[in-house]
């Protein structure tokens, strides 16, 4: 299973960031997203239609984009983008909305203003760990369910299903990745081997 590069972070929840820059205002509005559609979505949402302009970036894995919207090539949405990446962050979207204020700022302040105002945003949002998770079923005997149920929060496991047979029950689990090892270990010890952990 592939999954974003450990140590990676991601935000805790939506952002936003404000600056003034020579009479254009500029908002920052960066906000967690889980894959394309959601970064597609949070673009709609954030952005302003009767704003000047609405430039953007995201990076999900090893996915990325970026637009300038309006504003010359490379002034806009790369910096954004350079500032998610030099933040270490992913599964993220920035929306920088500008009004402007009648002053050109030439490409060099557009740059700094683009990339300052995303930067600043995500630098003080709340962060959590970006966590590789792993999907796997768990067959046990009836008389084991509560074993299965006790080792969910002690690894930090979420049920995705539960099916119930005539011999006992099967699980889908929702795992961190570098915890699947532990789980099995523990419901094998909890169950005497009764509980059996794999691949869905």
């Amino acid at each position: 299973m592939s999954g974003p590069p450990v140590g990676l972070h991601t935000l805790a929840t939506v952002a936003t960031h404000a600056i003034e820059v020579k009479h254009s205002r500029f908002l920052a509005h960066a906000v967690p997203v889980e894959d394309a559609g959601a970064a597609m979505q949070a673009l709609a949402e954030a952005s302003v239609p009767d704003a000047t302009h609405n430039c953007w970036a995201w990076r999900i894995g090893d996915d990325y984009r970026s637009n300038d919207d309006g504003e010359p090539a490379g002034t806009a949405g790369r910096p954004i983008l350079a500032a998610i990446d030099g933040q270490g962050l992913d599964g993220v979207v920035v929306v920088v909305t500008r009004w402007y204020g009648g002053i050109k700022l030439g490409t060099g302040g557009l740059v700094r203003a683009y990339g300052g105002a995303a930067a600043e945003c995500l630098r003080t949002a709340e962060r959590r760990e970006v966590v590789e998770m792993a999907e796997v079923e768990v067959e046990c005997p009836f008389a084991d369910i509560a074993a299965v149920h006790g080792a969910l929060s002690a690894f930090d496991a979420e049920k995705l299903d539960e099916d119930f047979r005539a011999d006992g029950v099967r699980f889908r689990l929702r795992v961190p990745a570098d915890r699947v090892d532990a789980l099995a270990t523990h419901l094998r010890d909890a169950t005497r081997d009764r509980a059996r952990v794999g691949d869905p």
